[in-house]
């Protein structure tokens, strides 16, 4: 068996797992790609051979690169080739590519004149964020706020929330967010004299 026939046996195990972490179902992932049910189990079964015309919709779906789907060798360049999202008018950048665990973004959200109304939103999850340039608004349960930069806060995706600029200049800021609700936590510790 040589290398080829080493990683396209590998994708089958790859797909099964992925769509395990993300808890999705075989009838949710036919919908989201157009591959038929069938064709998802004999694929993750490996009872059906992958194809680039399966493998780049099911990439896609997984939120991972085709080199991640076959399991690449590294090709050596450093860079991170990350695609942004726009969702609402807010430009999403992932900074993690791994599946599950804590993913980390970076957000821009344009400013508006007049602010935008607040719609606040539930999830599960837990979320810290930093705001890097701007002003933040956070609405949060009971509490409307302003962060600036150099700002943090850390909540339970639970609690109605929502974020917006809180002037008509743009907002940065980045956020951690984990499914599972991990709390990020800083620790600082003074240098030791001696």
């Amino acid at each position: 068996m040589n290398d080829l026939d080493h990683a396209l046996d590998a994708v089958g195990p790859r797909l099964r797992t992925l769509r395990s972490e993300r808890q999705t179902t075989l009838a949710d992932l036919s919908a989201a790609t157009g591959i038929s049910v069938s064709t998802l189990s004999r694929l993750e079964s490996g009872a059906r051979r992958p194809s680039l015309e399966l493998l780049l919709p099911l990439a896609k779906a997984h939120g991972v690169t085709l080199d991640e789907l076959v399991d690449a060798p590294p090709t050596g360049d450093p860079r991170v080739h990350l695609r942004p999202v726009t969702r609402h008018g807010m430009t999403m950048l992932p900074l993690t590519r791994r599946p599950g665990g804590i993913q980390a973004y970076k957000l821009v959200i344009p400013g508006s004149d007049p602010p935008k109304e607040p719609d606040p939103q539930t999830h599960e999850g837990y979320e810290w964020l930093y705001v890097l340039n701007g002003r933040l608004r956070m609405v949060l349960g009971e509490h409307d706020l302003v962060l600036t930069p150099g700002e943090a806060a850390e909540f339970d995706t639970r609690v109605p929330h929502w974020f917006g600029a809180a002037d008509a200049d743009p907002v940065e800021f980045l956020s951690l967010f984990g499914k599972q609700g991990e709390r990020a936590h800083l620790r600082a510790r003074p240098k030791a004299r001696g």
